[in-house]
């Protein structure tokens, strides 16, 4: 049974309309059944996915495909592009690999929490962002410390070279276990990230009544007050592989990690 590959597409991408017909005339080429999606508006009929546009639909789409098993591919028409595996000039040979097998499926852990789910991470903040707040953290129904900052970030391994790396958060290969809690500019020298096992399960408790603010993956939003549950989702999301893949080329060539100045006389 052949397989009906999909091209999901963000249309406010610049170029990426002309991307998506690049990718539809390759398919018709190779006389491969294919439907198309806008990413606002994806659909399930499918057995492979194409995503073009940044890594911000790479994310929509992984919240979304990840219900259904579907594994997808990202085309990179965005700034960084630290999830995707090609580039706008590099389609034709991606496809190629693609059709002659030379990729692999890689389960990335994701995070739920009530009906939202993230590949990335959650972040958490109090309603006025101006200003800091109180979070009390509990794993497994232990308190573990109390926090007085701008914000908590609950993460993922991919998540980890996302929001979490920039306030100081390790970076951690995807196919660890684990997930990173990493508190935003703590009023406190003790308050440090910490890494604890996917099983866990966590609890974010607010504080006098107030309302807290959280976003998944930085695209959808939700407020709480009480308190908010946050733990590892059955379902992984999908992302299809090229097999050069390697974590570590894509953090020197995407974050110029490891690389040390160039020397000046």
């Amino acid at each position: 049974m052949s397989k009906k590959y999909a091209i999901c597409y963000n249309p406010k991408i610049e170029n990426a309309s002309t991307i998506t017909n690049k990718l539809k005339d390759l398919l018709l080429k190779n006389k491969l059944e294919y439907v198309l999606f806008d990413i606002d508006n994806p659909g399930r009929d499918c057995d492979f996915v194409f995503v073009v546009g940044g890594d911000g639909t790479i994310l929509k789409a992984a919240r979304y495909y990840s219900n259904y098993d579907i594994p997808i591919f990202g085309v990179n028409l965005g700034h960084l592009g630290f999830l995707s595996q090609a580039g706008a000039n590099e389609i034709e040979k991606a496809l190629g690999k693609i059709l002659n097998g030379e990729f692999l499926v890689e389960d990335r852990m994701m995070l739920k929490s009530a009906k939202y789910k993230a590949l990335n991470d959650f972040v958490i903040k109090g309603e006025f962002s101006s200003r800091a707040s109180e979070f009390i953290l509990e794993i497994d129904n232990k308190q573990v410390c109390n926090y007085f900052a701008d914000g908590i970030i609950v993460s993922t391994p991919t998540g980890s070279t996302a929001y979490g790396m920039a306030a100081g958060g390790p970076v951690i290969t995807p196919d660890v276990g684990v997930i990173v809690i990493v508190p935003i500019c703590p009023h406190t020298f003790a308050a440090r990230p910490i890494v604890i096992s996917a099983d866990s399960k966590i609890k974010i408790v607010g504080q006098n009544n107030q309302n807290y603010i959280v976003s998944a993956d930085g695209q959808e939003v939700f407020s709480f007050s009480g308190s908010l549950e946050i733990s590892k989702s059955e379902k992984p999301a999908k992302l299809a592989l090229l097999g050069e893949n390697d974590f570590y080329k894509i953090l020197k060539n995407k974050l110029h990690w490891g690389i040390s100045p160039e020397r000046t006389l």
